[in-house]
């Protein structure tokens, strides 16, 4: 593209350059959002919780970091709008 060389990734985004157009990957963002929130060793599930499950107030419970919760939701709002 320039005299730094090809465009590999901009933005949290790999960017692979063909022939037949430019191909976007969002995997590597994705890889390295789950190593920074502690998710890569959770197990998977088909739904997130239990359909039968109701959610009460849970007064004795610990509480939790609201920057890591915001920062959590703010990066799962540029991937899915990037």
């Amino acid at each position: 593209m320039s005299m730094i060389g090809e465009l590999n990734i901009f933005l949290g985004l790999q960017v692979k350059q063909m022939k037949h157009g430019t191909f976007l990957c969002q995997s590597k963002y994705c890889r390295e959002l789950m190593k920074k929130f502690e998710m890569d060793k959770c197990k998977e599930a088909t739904t997130p919780i239990s359909t039968s499950c109701y959610l009460d107030l849970d007064e004795k419970g610990v509480s939790i970091d609201q920057t890591k919760c915001r920062g959590l939701i703010g990066s799962l709002l540029y991937l899915t709008t990037s």
